[in-house]
């Protein structure tokens, strides 16, 4: 008999959960839903609670084949207690999404960060196997970041190692998410490039990306979409957002010296412009040692690489 666990991905436009087989990191069945509108604790706890339901009755698997539970939460976490800590993007805090989900299932539960469990997928079973000293980062509706050294994932003093999202990269600069400013999440995120082209529509600049996309829901896809048609607006605020995010990468290897970076996420996935354009600038700008020694890779799991990662917290020590 297989065994399974259940892997879920949260984070601020969406969730991803899926049934996995433990011995394979096989994705065996999966549901994906939105979650731009649920905000705050009780609304997102829904969602949970409603995904992982959607999900045990849809696939053929008895719920007493599934073992576990991991999910990747978009923010700080604490891993012992099970508590989302705070995620900005998703206005939760001191949230116990561990209680939340044995109390509904009777599942062991585990929790991770979302990035750190997207890492130790991809360094299982995607990009990162064979390499032992990886930052894994991904470019989505934030910036979040993971560090694995020597095979393993690094936590830090008290587990909130990696926040490279919140790289100070303007002392006066933009207001960011998490309540602090200038952090490299609001230069170079998925939102901070929508922030930037809103902004300029709303001056009276035109820009084709209105022709497809409202307000409220730029995507990746639609900012690439406007690329290929060699939007003006578009163009230039994604040359920012590389230049600011190759930036904070070339500092992030010339502090850590990794051999691997791995770069992921909705603006990684979508647009190769934006992929080969932060690796060759990222490459420019650190110093020429560690330049010489690290390699880059896209995410090779994609969208799964949180899910898988996650069934696997109930075996990370």
């Amino acid at each position: 008999m297989e065994e399974y666990s259940i892997g879920i991905d949260l984070g601020g436009t969406k969730i991803l959960a899926g049934i996995i087989e433990k011995q394979t990191g096989k994705v065996v069945f999966d549901v994906k839903n939105k979650t731009k509108k649920e905000k705050g604790n009780k609304k997102t706890g829904q969602k949970i609670l409603e995904t992982i339901d959607e999900l045990i009755k849809k696939c053929d698997i008895p719920k007493k084949d599934i073992e576990s539970i991991g999910i990747g939460l978009a923010g700080q976490v604490d891993r012992q207690n099970g508590i989302l800590i705070n995620a900005a993007n998703l206005e939760c805090s001191d949230f116990n999404v561990r209680e939340l989900i044995q109390n509904k299932f009777n599942i062991k539960t585990f929790v991770g960060n979302d990035v750190e469990v997207a890492a130790l997928g991809e360094l299982k079973y995607g990009a990162g196997k064979g390499f032992k000293d990886i930052i894994c980062i991904f470019v989505g509706t934030g910036i979040g970041s993971s560090i694995i050294k020597d095979g393993k994932i690094h936590y830090g003093a008290n587990g909130s190692a990696g926040e490279m999202g919140h790289m100070i990269v303007d002392l006066n600069g933009r207001a960011c998410s998490c309540g602090g400013h200038g952090c490299l999440e609001a230069y170079a995120s998925r939102s901070a490039i929508e922030s930037r082209i809103l902004g300029a529509v709303k001056k009276g600049r035109r820009s084709i990306i209105t022709d497809f996309a409202d307000s409220s829901s730029i995507s990746s896809k639609h900012i690439k979409k406007s690329l290929d048609a060699r939007d003006e607006i578009v163009t230039q605020y994604v040359n920012e957002a590389i230049e600011y995010l190759s930036g904070g990468i070339a500092s992030v290897i010339n502090f850590y010296n990794p051999e691997l970076v791995i770069l992921g996420g909705g603006l990684i996935q979508s647009i190769d412009e934006f992929y080969l354009g932060t690796i060759k600038k990222s490459r420019a700008k650190a110093l020429p040692i560690p330049a010489s020694a690290v390699k880059f890779k896209k995410a090779e799991l994609g969208d799964y690489s949180g899910v898988i990662g996650a069934s696997m917290l109930s075996v990370v020590p």
